[in-house]
C-alpha cells in the first residue's frame, strides 16, 4: 500500500501535473498578492487531481494576525484587511532591514545565516510534515547535519579566502585551513554513510527521494546564501540595491495589481497580473537608478568589506574606483530634443543598477513562481506562519535567492578584475625559495618590457 502511494505520488510530480489547492499563497511573484482565494477550475482534468490524491495535506496554520490587528481592521473587509496586514508588517520589515544596515557588514552576515537556517528549517519541515506518518529514521536528524557540512565547507572556503593573514597567524587555524577540504569531504561521508545504514527495506524509494530532498534544499538555500556574503564582502552597495529592487519590485507590483490588476499573468498564480507586471517593472528601474544614486557617494556602502589584521576588525574604508566616480554621458538625440540637454551626469554604477533591477522585476519574480508551484504539490498555502501577512521566511526570500546568484555572476563577468591585495598573500604562504623565482621572473618581465628602469629612476 505505501508504495503504491508512493508510486502514484512520484509519478504526478515526474508528469509536472498538479491539483490546485483551495487557497494558496505567494508572497514575492510580481504583484505580490498573497491570499489566492479563487479556486482554480479551468484546466484541471480528473486525470491531474488523481495524480496528486496521494500527496498528503500538510496542516494549515491557524490565523497569525496580532489580535490588536485583528480589533483594528474588523470592520474592513477581508481584501482591505489583507492589505493593511501587509502594509504595516512590510514597513515594519523595511524599518528592520535599515535598522540592520546601520549595524554594519559583520551584523548583515550574522542576519544572513539566520535567514538560511529558517529557510532550511521551513523547507525540511514541510517534508517532515507531509511524510512522518512513514517514520523515516534519522531523517531530521541527517538533515541538519548535512547543513552543518555544507556550511563548515562554503564558511571554511570565506574565512580562508577574506582572512588569510589571520589564519595564518593562528596555528589551529592554519592546520585547519590546510586540510579545510578534506575535513569537510570526512563529514559528509560521514552523513553519507549513516544514510546508507538508515535504510529500511520497505521505505527505500521514500529514503532516497527525501535525501534529494534535502540535497535540493542545500543547494537552493545554503549556496545562495553564500553568494550573497560574496556580494557583501565586494560593498554593502551589491548587498542592499539587488535586495532593495526585488522588495521594490513587490511592494510596487502588489499595489499596481492591487488598484490596476484585470489581465492573468500566469496559470500557477491566478491573481498575478500583467499590469502588476509592468508597473513594478517600470517602478523598479526608477527606484534603482534613484537608490543607486544616492549610496554611491558613501564610502561605507561602496568600499569592500576588508578585514584589519592590526584592529581585528572590518572596515570599509577606501578611495572609491572609476564605477563610483561623477562621469558625463551623451544623450542620445531623442532624449536630448525632449530634455533640452545634451550631457547627464552619472556614476557608471547607475547604468549597471539598470541590469540588477531588471533582472529583479523580470527574471527575479520567477523564483516566486518556482515557490508557488512547490506549495501547490504539496497543497500548502504558505511555508510557514512566521510573518503575519506574509506566510514564512521563505514566502519572502524566495525571489532573493535568484537575486544573489545573478549579481554574483554579474560582478565576476563585468565588475571584478585581479585583486593585487589576494595574490600578495598567496605569495606570502609559498616557501622562500619560491617567493625569490618568482620575484626575480617578474623582475626579468619588467626589465624585458622596460618598466623596472623607470621604477628604479623614480625612486632615486
Amino acid at each position: 500500500k505505501h508504495m503504491a502511494l508512493i508510486n502514484q505520488q512520484c509519478g504526478g510530480l515526474a508528469d509536472g501535473v498538479y491539483s490546485l489547492p483551495h487557497t494558496e499563497h505567494h508572497a514575492s511573484s510580481p504583484d505580490g498578492s498573497d491570499s489566492e482565494l479563487k479556486v482554480e477550475k479551468d484546466g484541471v482534468s480528473d486525470t491531474e487531481t488523481k495524480a496528486d490524491s496521494g500527496v498528503p495535506e500538510v496542516p494549515v496554520p491557524a490565523d497569525d494576525t496580532p489580535e490588536v490587528l485583528n480589533k483594528a481592521l474588523s470592520g474592513l473587509s477581508s481584501r482591505w484587511k489583507n492589505w493593511w496586514v501587509r502594509g504595516i508588517l512590510t514597513l515594519a520589515m523595511i524599518s528592520f532591514f535599515f535598522f540592520i544596515i546601520y549595524l554594519g557588514p559583520m551584523v548583515l552576515m550574522m542576519i544572513v545565516l539566520c535567514v538560511q537556517i529558517k529557510c532550511f528549517q521551513e523547507i525540511i519541515t514541510i517534508g517532515y510534515s507531509v511524510y512522518h506518518s512513514y517514520h523515516l529514521p534519522w531523517f531530521r536528524t541527517l538533515s541538519w547535519y548535512f547543513l552543518l557540512c555544507v556550511n563548515y565547507f562554503f564558511y571554511g572556503e570565506t574565512v580562508t579566502d577574506y582572512f588569510f593573514t589571520l589564519v595564518q597567524r593562528e596555528e589551529p587555524l592554519r592546520i585547519l585551513s590546510k586540510y579545510h577540504r578534506f575535513i569537510s569531504f570526512a563529514l559528509y561521508l560521514t552523513g553519507f554513510c549513516m544514510f546508507v545504514l538508515s535504510l529500511v527495506k520497505k521505505h527505500y524509494r521514500l529514503q532516497f527521494y527525501m535525501f534529494g530532498w534535502t540535497h535540493v534544499t542545500l543547494l537552493i538555500v545554503v549556496t545562495q546564501s553564500h553568494l550573497i556574503i560574496h556580494n557583501l564582502f565586494e560593498g554593502m552597495i551589491w548587498f542592499i540595491v539587488p535586495i532593495s529592487c526585488v522588495i521594490c519590485n513587490d511592494i510596487m507590483a502588489y499595489m499596481f495589481g492591487f488598484f490596476f490588476g484585470r489581465t492573468p499573468l500566469i496559470k500557477l498564480s491566478p491573481k498575478k497580473t500583467w499590469e502588476g507586471f509592468i508597473g513594478g517593472f517600470f517602478s523598479t528601474i526608477v527606484f534603482g537608478i534613484i537608490l543607486s544614486y544616492f549610496m554611491a557617494g558613501y564610502r561605507y556602502f561602496v568600499c569592500p568589506v576588508e578585514f584589519n589584521n592590526d584592529s581585528n576588525s572590518f572596515q570599509v574604508d577606501c578611495e572609491p574606483s572609476d564605477l563610483f566616480q561623477l562621469q558625463d554621458y551623451a544623450l542620445p538625440s531623442v532624449l536630448e530634443s525632449v530634455t533640452g540637454w545634451t550631457t547627464v551626469r552619472l556614476y557608471p554604477f547607475q547604468i549597471h543598477s539598470i541590469a540588477l533591477s531588471s533582472f529583479a522585476s523580470i527574471v527575479g519574480p520567477f523564483g516566486g513562481f518556482f515557490a508557488s508551484g512547490f506549495k501547490r504539490a504539496f497543497k500548502i498555502k504558505d511555508f510557514a506562519n512566521t510573518i503575519p501577512g506574509h506566510g514564512g521566511i521563505m514566502d519572502r526570500f524566495d525571489c532573493q535567492y535568484l537575486m544573489a546568484t545573478f549579481v554574483n555572476v554579474y560582478i565576476a563577468s563585468f565588475i571584478r578584475g585581479p585583486n593585487p591585495s589576494k595574490v600578495i598573500q598567496q605569495l606570502l604562504a609559498l616557501r622562500a625559495d619560491q617567493q625569490l623565482h618568482i620575484f626575480n621572473s617578474l623582475k626579468a618581465h619588467l626589465v624585458e618590457k622596460g618598466l623596472l628602469p623607470a621604477l628604479e629612476e623614480a625612486a632615486a
